[in-house]
């Protein structure tokens, strides 16, 4: 396969745990999909359903597919600032020098984000658990029966 910017042989390199395709000119990266998502889930554990969608828009580039040659598109990644190439043929996706990284910093990012909106929930839960409680709503009463009553005297300080 030849690089899509040197059309120099790409070689096989391990990175961030994963065995992919790298130039080695100018350093871009060849990931199949699923070399993608391992990528992603080396610090992303919530599961592939809570990622989000991975393409938003996509137009044409100039890039050529390693494996079949067909133009790529590029597409954004995940709703971020973060462009990518991929094949419409689902051969792979093509990641500039570094993006790898980059791509495990926003899915880090995002992981630390839903961790803190699923413990807002969780505490959001327990408190309307609490409110709908026995004890808390005849306690409620309570305060309305004594409001009711015409016999209640309320002090004046």
């Amino acid at each position: 396969m030849k690089c899509p910017d040197c059309n120099v042989d790409l070689v096989q390199k391990r990175r961030d745990g994963i065995d992919m395709e790298v130039c080695p000119s100018c350093q871009g990266m060849w990931l199949t999909p699923q070399e993608l998502t391992q990528l992603e889930d080396e610090v992303f554990d919530f599961g592939d359903n809570e990622k989000g969608s991975l393409m938003f828009g996509s137009s044409p580039d100039s890039r050529k597919c390693p494996e079949c040659s067909k133009p790529m598109q590029s597409f954004q990644y995940r709703l971020y600032d973060l462009a990518m190439d991929y094949c419409e043929d689902q051969h792979g996706y093509w990641l500039e020098p570094d993006e790898d990284k980059r791509v495990l910093a926003l899915m880090k990012d995002e992981e630390h984000n839903l961790g803190r909106k699923v413990l807002a929930e969780d505490r959001f839960a327990a408190h309307l658990r609490y409110l709908r409680s026995g004890s808390f709503m005849n306690r409620l009463r309570d305060l309305a029966t004594v409001a009711m009553d015409p016999k209640t005297k309320y002090r004046e300080d």
